[in-house]
């Protein structure tokens, strides 16, 4: 690929700006049909691209599911991260404040809430390091919410914490598949009520 300007536009800006379609196309078809039935030709007509141009920015579906994925967890760890620096200076009110602003975060756009619990994990082995690094970050901001609870309590806020994002994360499954999805708020307040019962001993 040259650097020649074609349309205004220079090589670099033509290739994210391909890319910056293709993100936008899988958004929606990764989370409809889903990750497995979502074919690189989809992508490309949803895109309005040619195939060798979606090789020019990614290497495959995969590469575009992991680039998407990470997006979508970096966007909602914004989120949370000013969510709690906005709530009340207790432990109690900074874990209510970063469950709420993570479930009503994920859970304004289906499409965000089915990339993020269920078609990464549909996406197998493509997505088991980034997968891993969103569980840390995440398991990290909790653990640092309640990092001034009782000593028996801290010394097991690692392990508590990684049961807080499993629990989070079976309850947006649920959310995403169920015929009669639950209110966002009953789900806000049963993962608060497992937090204190789990934390607060």
């Amino acid at each position: 690929m040259n650097g020649r300007s074609y349309r205004g536009m220079s090589a670099e800006e033509r290739l994210a700006e391909r890319r910056e379609r293709l993100l936008s196309a899988a958004y929606t078809l990764y989370a409809d049909p889903g990750f497995p039935d979502t074919t690189i030709e989809k992508l490309c007509a949803s895109a309005r691209i040619s195939n060798r141009a979606f090789y020019e920015c990614f290497s495959g579906r995969d590469e575009l599911m992991q680039a998407l994925y990470d997006r979508c967890v970096q966007e909602t760890l914004q989120s949370v991260t000013k969510s709690i620096e906005q709530a009340p200076d207790t432990p109690a009110d900074r874990v209510r404040a970063g469950i709420a602003g993570y479930i009503t975060f994920v859970t304004e756009d289906r499409r965000r809430a089915r990339i993020m619990h269920l078609e990464v994990r549909r996406a197998g082995d493509c997505l088991i390091t980034s997968r891993q690094r969103a569980v840390t970050a995440f398991k990290d901001m909790l653990a640092s919410s309640v990092a001034d609870l009782p000593e028996a309590v801290k010394a097991n806020r690692h392990l508590l914490a990684l049961g807080m994002i499993g629990m989070i994360q079976e309850l947006l499954i649920e959310w995403v598949l169920a015929d009669e999805a639950p209110a966002v708020d009953h789900l806000i307040n049963t993962a608060t009520h497992i937090f204190y019962r789990s934390f607060i001993t």
